[in-house]
């Protein structure tokens, strides 16, 4: 069985980016496996974990085609809408109260 290398906080080769490093550049890792792992040590609890992947091999970020971009603005317009009086509340709806704040709160 191979395992991968695995190496600690600040000691990363040059080369290796974790996902969010590849995003940050525009890139994705693009079906790559995993090609190692970061871990950086807390006190009481396991170290945090991240995997790295090779910057040479990942691929450039797909385009936000007009499709995708009308689907996220629903979505979000969806998140925003109150159930209870149906209008846009111009802030995501939160899921504990599950209604806008003058619906949760009426005042008197």
């Amino acid at each position: 069985m191979a395992s991968i290398p695995v190496y600690r906080w600040h000691l990363v080769p040059d080369g290796l980016s974790t996902r969010r490093q590849l995003r940050a550049a525009g890139l994705r890792p693009g079906g790559q496996d995993v090609a190692a792992q970061l871990e950086r040590p807390r006190r009481r609890r396991g170290p945090l974990v991240a995997y790295l992947y090779r910057i040479d091999a990942a691929k450039p970020v797909r385009p936000m085609t007009p499709a995708k971009r009308a689907a996220l603005a629903r979505a979000n317009a969806a998140s925003r809408r109150c159930p209870e009086c149906r209008c846009d509340a111009g802030y995501v709806i939160p899921a504990s109260l599950g209604m806008c704040t003058p619906c949760a709160f009426p005042q008197e």
